[in-house]
């Protein structure tokens, strides 16, 4: 209970406030000065007083750490005050290796240790170094078997022991060639003592490095003889102590904490006046970044379903077409500017145009409007022109192929497509020369140009795009044609997605053999998607950055 007390210093009188706690062992006297005058609310500053007393104690960062470390670090930060190397670690913890080195591993993460790795190279004996160990190298079975001729010989050694051993026993002047093989004194001596080569194989292992310059001899030539001895890294895991590491070396560690609760705890109440180990919540984790598809091409998943949803088919085509398709049978003129060198990608070679029925028809429109009721473009077409190759310049060549190759009994009919497309262009924030178009066909006795944009503001509006216009426009294979602008908010501007329109008689006719209204739209995909990724500059969606590959936004609408 906290009680007031009028306490008298040089003369002067003081109020103070006084509470006794209990620390550990010991009683411990707390108080709080109050002024010269007790102050009014006095019962709401003693409150105060005693719940700051009896408020936990905020544990300090160490505290806080020494509480986290896991029981497999617990079993190993305190042998690291006297041992140091992994082996050791694992023996005296009576962990396996890798538990010691995952929990080192978490240590070092703490900052509590700073684990180095030592490679040394150490010579062992190989297979045949093993056997001459116990038997004795070959030249010295060689000299036991003397005097004799090669052909005994053969019967104990090999044709390598025998060449070896006859080669060096003759360098040492160890035996005599003649009939016989005979052992001379020098030979006697060596059969006597034990050699330099029998002793070193007895000091195996050893470090290469700390070789002396005799051992480094016999090793060389050891080493150039077959599979007597072999040298292996080793490798050695030593941990050592950080400063903070040091501080916290001699601390208490619990070994009784609560890894986790669990349902039988909660029912049993056994939880109660329990330690539960801390976890840091807040700590950096690796990042993990798992495969994933390109992010244009996520977005090309998701615009397919779009139109399939809605009832289109896909169309799929060749990125190498012929000017016929690409230009004449969407009734473009072979002097229009669309097909010069600065606007078109050309390709040596020439191809085939389709069955003559639909040349002939393509023809006549281009020369004086066939039976279409327009007066066509009124010049000589030539077939070369239309073999030549071309990277097509948009996916509309798919809706003409598609066209010509419909029979009548399969309309109504509806196609789309989403593939790349090539321009001459200079690029630019806003532009590619490689870029991706989307590209549909409605194909419909009922339909009108409203329908056209109806389909084109719900694509817009699933793309998250609601800001979007249409202003009239001109294209040599549409009319009504129309381009489709939207807002961009970052760049504060207007830019173009794409055209659309209706085809005219002109196209229709000559691929099909009758009239029906065909919508027709051909958007890009690059801007279309600009906003949802936060970029400003198309160039930017197919940069070599892994960075951004990585972390951009999945595509989820």
């Amino acid at each position: 209970m906290a009680y007031v007390k009028k306490v008298n210093i040089k003369g002067q009188d003081y109020w103070y406030l006084f509470h006794t706690i209990r620390q550990s062992n010991k009683f411990l006297k707390k108080s709080r000065y109050l002024g010269k005058e007790l102050p009014k609310n006095l019962e709401e500053i003693k409150q105060e007083f005693l719940n700051e007393l009896h408020a936990p104690k905020e544990k300090s960062e160490k505290e806080k750490l020494i509480e986290s470390l896991t029981p497999s670090e617990r079993k190993v930060f305190p042998i690291l005050k006297e041992e140091n190397e992994l082996s050791k670690i694992a023996e005296i913890s009576r962990l396996q290796q890798i538990e010691v080195l995952r929990a080192l591993g978490w240590l070092e993460a703490k900052n509590l240790i700073k684990i180095n790795k030592e490679e040394k190279e150490i010579i062992n004996l190989d297979k045949n170094g093993l056997i001459y160990l116990k038997k004795g190298f070959p030249e010295k079975q060689f000299l036991k078997l003397l005097p004799n001729n090669l052909e005994n010989l053969r019967k104990h050694l090999n044709q390598d022991e025998i060449n070896v051993s006859i080669g060096k026993l003759k360098r040492l002047n160890a035996i005599n060639f003649k009939k016989e093989i005979t052992v001379t004194d020098e030979g006697n001596k060596l059969l006597r003592e034990k050699s330099k080569e029998e002793l070193f194989l007895k000091k195996l292992p050893l470090e290469l490095l700390k070789l002396n310059k005799e051992d480094k001899l016999i090793y060389n030539e050891l080493g150039s003889r077959k599979e007597i001895i072999k040298t292996d890294v080793k490798k050695t895991i030593y941990a050592g102590l950080t400063d903070l590491g040091k501080e916290l070396i001699n601390h208490k560690l619990k070994t009784n904490l609560i890894e986790s609760l669990n349902q039988e705890m909660l029912l049993k109440k056994s939880w109660k006046n329990k330690t539960f180990r801390r976890f840091n919540i807040q700590s950096e984790i690796p990042r993990i970044y798992p495969g994933r598809r390109h992010f244009v091409n996520e977005a090309i998943n998701y615009i397919r379903k779009i139109w399939l949803e809605l009832g289109f088919k896909e169309m799929t085509g060749n990125l190498v077409q012929t000017s016929f398709w690409n230009f004449d049978a969407l009734f473009v003129p072979q002097d229009h500017p669309a097909r010069e060198m600065q606007d078109t990608f050309f390709i040596n070679g020439k191809g085939k145009l389709p069955n003559s029925e639909i040349v002939k028809r393509v023809k006549a429109v281009h020369e004086n409007g066939w039976t279409t009721g327009s007066s066509g473009w009124n010049y000589k077409w030539s077939e070369e022109e239309a073999k030549k190759l071309v990277l097509r310049t948009h996916t509309t060549v798919l809706s003409a192929r598609t066209i010509a190759a419909l029979r009548k009994e399969e309309l109504p009919a509806k196609f789309f497509s989403v593939g790349k497309i090539f321009r001459n262009e200079a690029i630019d924030w806003a532009h590619l020369f490689e870029l991706h178009q989307i590209e549909g066909i409605i194909i419909d006795e009922s339909v009108n140009f409203k329908n056209l944009l109806g389909y084109l503001r719900e694509y817009y509006n699933k793309l998250g795009i609601d800001k979007v216009k249409f202003r009239p426009s001109y294209y040599p294979y549409t009319e009504m044609s129309v381009d489709c602008i939207a807002y961009i908010p970052e760049r504060n501007k207007w830019i173009e997605l794409g055209g659309a329109g209706m085809f005219r008689p002109e196209v229709v006719k000559p691929l099909l053999g009758i009239n029906v209204p065909v919508l027709a739209f051909g958007q890009g995909l690059e801007r279309g998607i600009l906003e949802y990724y936060k970029i400003t500059d198309i160039r930017e969606l197919y940069k070599n950055d892994l960075k951004q590959l990585r972390e951009m936004r999945l595509w989820m609408k």
